[in-house]
């Protein structure tokens, strides 16, 4: 269990954050891998993604292919929602986000120099991320770092929704920027 009915809001909000800090630090806590819910078209689109880092000020980053689904629908609506789980703390934590993408800038040029080479030909590749393709086999991936479309998705959050799974009876709290990160209880 992450927090209890007895924690007050500012425990829960920093025992929220720690969490959230681990996630992108830790790649065994299940924060590492968030699912990142964008709008595409008459659906939301879901989909997993790897938690890098998360700043003080917790802004959320993400890398990506520029040419993804993901980019084009946040070009289009930056807002996004991203959804962890901790399956152990039965505690799920649902952020909405404004995206901007970080494509050929200095945050890119300098993050993408960090890519172990084998995980650069993710961001090199001749064809774009959801293309078609013959077969398992055909050559997608041929590129080299010089002509990359590595992207940083920088989520800022404006609402965290922090929900406690219990026997006992479920705990829920909103967090808002607009409010400081002032926690508000709800029901869950």
């Amino acid at each position: 269990m992450l927090f209890s009915k007895e924690d007050s809001l500012v425990e829960i909000w920093q025992v929220v954050k720690h969490e959230l800090h681990r996630g992108a630090l830790d790649v065994k806590h299940p924060f590492h891998w968030v699912n990142l819910g964008t709008i595409s078209g008459d659906f939301p689109s879901v989909r997993t993604v790897v938690m890098r880092r998360v700043s003080e000020e917790l802004h959320f980053f993400v890398y990506t292919d520029y040419r993804s689904k993901k980019c084009s629908d946040l070009k289009v609506n930056p807002n996004a929602t991203l959804h962890f789980y901790h399956p152990k703390k039965q505690v799920q934590i649902r952020v909405k986000t404004k995206a901007k993408l970080h494509f050929q800038d200095e945050l890119a040029e300098n993050l993408c120099k960090t890519i172990p080479a084998h995980r650069g030909s993710e961001y090199t590749g001749a064809k774009a991320p959801g293309t078609p393709i013959s077969n398992s086999l055909e050559g997608w991936n041929q590129g080299d770092l010089e002509n990359h479309f590595f992207t940083v998705l920088e989520l800022e959050p404006f609402e965290i929704d922090v929900l406690q799974l219990r026997k006992e009876g479920h705990l829920r709290v909103l967090f808002a920027k607009d409010k400081d990160w002032e926690g508000t209880w709800l029901v869950p």
